[in-house]
């Protein structure tokens, strides 16, 4: 079966099991700005990454502090592994032969990913895997707004877990759970200068949300389809390697993109080994697009157009132009309350009413993140969903 169908069956089946109500989306909510409450499980800590140290080395001072929690989260993917697998060939494999692949990652993240091994004492093949997981299983919701005046905010909801084994005790998922510990914000200077901002998770060497000062912003999230990332990892273990993962992708224009155009021409013509959406906001009115991948091409870029009253866009996990899946309609919850918000009333603290508001904020939601491009500025919490809330 492939994931995609796995995917919807285990929604089919756990809304039969679950006691959600999923469709009632409750009432837009506001004033959950600054966080607070049960759903604010606190603030993501700040760390500097050196990029102009040895790459081996550069995430030493992060990892050093979170490698107990790396390695409970390695250990939560192995005991999902080997209960899908009992056997425990899968993580032989992992152990024998993934190692193996590392030299074929391009510079520098094979040698970082090597040096997380180093630092955390986790096997390199079972850093590898941590790494691969979220080339295929990232669910999210992202938006990018224009206020009236001009200014560009970008905020998301990182949504991590799904079929990822249910915590019966918490009514949570297992690695959701596991991964909220290892968020961290990132600075990565080069000569003791920013060059981008990102929230990450201790352990990933590539970037699912940040911000590049006074030129872009730009979150990633994973696009269900047949021809999935699972084709493309396994195009790679086999050898055909001329695709990009996605986080590395996310990180390379982060890195060395020089303005939204360029960064939306590299995303939109690299080849990938998974499809996906890249949400991009800009720092002039009007820059603000999400770019819909296949693995080779992109199939569109729907940018903010406000002559034709559209001040935002948003993306959850669909193609924009066809309904969402029934059992999962974030989108429709999420643009009632933008269009309920207004241009004129629209800021970080808004937005974080927005993406607090369920099924918006779920069960799998381990961050949300504010950024503004003009100032440079991102924030990032920690959430929670307490029952009774969506499963996803």
């Amino acid at each position: 079966m492939n994931s995609t169908c796995l995917f919807y069956a285990f929604w089919t089946l756990a809304v039969l099991l679950t006691t959600c109500q999923h469709g009632n989306a409750e009432e837009c909510k506001s004033g959950m700005y600054p966080p607070q409450g049960s759903t604010f499980k606190g603030v993501v800590p700040w760390y500097t990454v050196n990029l102009d140290e040895n790459p081996v080395n550069r995430w030493d001072a992060v990892v050093k502090e979170r490698k107990n929690e790396l390695a409970a989260m390695v250990q939560a993917i192995k005991d999902l592994a080997n209960n899908l697998f009992p056997s425990g060939k899968l993580m032989l494999l992992v152990d024998d032969v993934l190692p193996l692949m590392l030299d074929t990652l391009p510079y520098p993240f094979n040698q970082e990913i090597l040096g997380i091994s180093l630092a955390s004492g986790v096997p390199v093949g079972e850093i590898l895997l941590f790494n691969i997981f979220y080339e295929v299983f990232t669910v999210c919701t992202s938006v990018v707004a224009e206020d009236a005046n001009g200014t560009l905010y970008h905020a998301r909801n990182l949504d991590f877990g799904l079929l990822m084994g249910w915590n019966h005790k918490n009514h949570s998922w297992t690695l959701t759970d596991e991964l909220k510990p290892l968020a961290v914000n990132l600075d990565f200077k080069r000569n003791n200068v920013t060059v981008f901002k990102s929230t990450n998770f201790a352990g990933y060497v590539g970037m699912l949300t940040g911000v590049k000062p006074n030129m872009f912003t730009l979150t990633m999230n994973e696009r269900f389809n047949i021809d999935g990332g699972y084709i493309g990892i396994l195009e790679w273990i086999m050898g055909k390697r001329d695709g990009m993962w996605m986080g590395f992708l996310t990180r390379t224009v982060l890195e060395n993109a020089t303005s939204y155009e360029d960064a939306k021409s590299r995303l939109s013509l690299t080849k990938l080994l998974a499809p996906a959406y890249f949400i991009l906001g800009g720092n002039q009115t009007g820059q603000g697009c999400v770019i819909t991948r296949t693995r080779l091409i992109a199939l569109d870029v729907y940018e903010i157009k406000l002559k034709l009253g559209r001040w935002y866009v948003l993306e959850t996990n669909y193609d924009h132009w066809d309904k969402p899946f029934i059992l999962d309609d974030r989108r429709t919850p999420a643009m009632r309350c933008m269009n309920k918000t207004t241009q004129a009333n629209i800021s970080p603290k808004t937005l974080y009413d927005v993406l607090s508001t369920r099924p918006v904020l779920n069960k799998l939601t381990t961050y949300t993140t504010l950024m503004e491009v003009s100032t440079g500025s991102l924030e990032s919490y920690l959430r929670d969903c307490p029952d009774p809330c969506s499963p996803w």
